[in-house]
């Protein structure tokens, strides 16, 4: 008797269903009255993180122990916000890499009309911010191939992230690389569309699109991790 193939986990129509009516819905009565529901598709979305994890594992090596691990709570911390809305309306994680000599780290964000896949530098501590702005005003070659290679325009399109309005404290306004000194954040970005989310190839097109971080994150990882003579640090 043949072996039957296991079906490739995906993110399904009632996962997104079931965020569509919190959204309608996003108080505690309804969210406890369907927490049946709730649970049902959040071990979906798990099985789905814990096949993206084995597939990261394949070309990199990661911290976070399950997929179970990667999630977010649905609960949404209302303390400091005008928004209180006790829940979150998408599912989703974050994968951290392993050791001090891997930097950057990877997201996924699931939501109907609004799903991407995301990784980066959110909030580089300010020593970071500084290595990684000196680097680049010595020589802004190295990152600039790598934001103009043809995977990465077609995966992110441009580098995105907040930027100063004005050049940052130590350097000069008309640097020639001034339009990557000015950035605080760098963060690669992909969105995905409904169709694509939800669609058997999903899993294979998040793994490659994490994937094709890897030369941005193997720069910032050698800039942060090494000195000018390619020393540890």
């Amino acid at each position: 008797m043949a072996k039957q193939q296991q079906a490739i986990p995906t993110i399904t129509k009632s996962g997104f269903g079931f965020l569509q009516k919190l959204k309608k819905n996003n108080h505690r009565d309804w969210f406890n009255a369907n927490k049946a529901i709730y649970q049902q598709e959040l071990e979906l979305v798990e099985h789905f993180a814990e096949a993206l994890l084995r597939e990261l594992n394949r070309h990199d090596e990661i911290e976070t122990p399950s997929g179970k691990k990667s999630l977010h709570r649905i609960y949404r911390d209302i303390r400091f916000s005008s928004d209180k809305t006790p829940y979150k309306t998408n599912w989703s994680g974050n994968f951290k890499r392993a050791t001090k000599y891997r930097r950057g780290g990877y997201y996924f964000h699931l939501e109907p009309g609004n799903s991407y896949i995301a990784g980066g530098f959110w909030a580089p501590n300010p020593q970071d911010l500084k290595r990684i702005r000196d680097d680049i005003a010595f020589d802004a070659t190295p990152l600039r191939k790598i934001l103009k290679q043809k995977t990465f325009t077609t995966t992110f399109g441009t580098l995105k992230g907040e930027q100063l309005k004005t050049a940052p404290k130590g350097f000069e306004g008309d640097h020639e690389a001034i339009d990557l000194l000015r950035y605080k954040q760098f963060l690669l970005i992909r969105h995905f569309s409904d169709k694509e989310v939800l669609s058997d190839s999903f899993l294979k097109e998040a793994n490659q699109t994490f994937k094709n971080m890897r030369p941005f994150f193997d720069y910032m990882s050698e800039v942060l991790t090494t000195d000018t003579n390619g020393l540890e640090v």
